[in-house]
């Protein structure tokens, strides 16, 4: 039985829902810094949520996801961009929680949380309202865009089959023609 490609969250709605994040607060930087977080590393959400702040490395973008699907530990990895959302979100943080995501009341944010966080940006930017597995769905699909190899984004992802991957990267009629016109073996004889 072939898996249904997913849907990917479109980057125009991240990118909406990014510039409604008002910077210099605490909410907000935490918010962009989420949505950033969410796209650049493909973490699963729940994966996101379980980090602690020893789990970042601030200098070079790599993340330890302690206890990935399966129990299964990984790094993933972020840009500079991300990194600096990161940062601007956690000088805001004068608390001893050891949780990278925290409430506006330092508790660590929760599954459901996040949802509502996610929710919320999504109103205000006037957006349909992404699934939190929508962004790991565009994670791979814009890194094989960008010319990732399929075994890079299988091991990031921490998948051990390549058939679970296919429903990830979900390639429209026009990527597959863009991917062509670039690499016509006849074009670039």
């Amino acid at each position: 039985m072939a898996l249904e490609p997913l849907e990917p969250v479109e980057l125009d709605q991240v990118q909406a829902m990014i510039d409604k994040c008002e910077k210099g607060t605490f909410n907000g930087d935490r918010d962009r810094a989420i949505l950033m977080a969410l796209l650049d590393t493909g973490a699963r959400a729940s994966e996101l949520l379980a980090l602690d702040l020893d789990d970042v490395d601030q200098v070079n973008g790599a993340v330890l996801i302690r206890q990935g699907k399966g129990r299964k530990p990984r790094s993933v990895f972020s840009g500079q961009k991300t990194r600096k959302a990161v940062r601007s979100y956690l000088r805001h943080r004068h608390d001893n929680n050891a949780a990278l995501l925290i409430t506006d009341v330092w508790d660590r944010l929760t599954y459901w949380g996040l949802q509502m966080v996610i929710a919320r940006i999504a109103k205000k930017a006037g957006v349909k309202t992404p699934s939190l597995h929508s962004f790991r769905r565009a994670f791979a699909l814009n890194m094989l865009q960008a010319g990732a190899d399929i075994y890079s984004i299988q091991k990031l992802m921490c998948h051990a089959d390549l058939q679970v991957i296919r429903c990830y990267l979900k390639q429209t009629d026009g990527d597959l023609s863009a991917v062509h016109a670039k690499l016509s073996p006849v074009d670039l004889m």
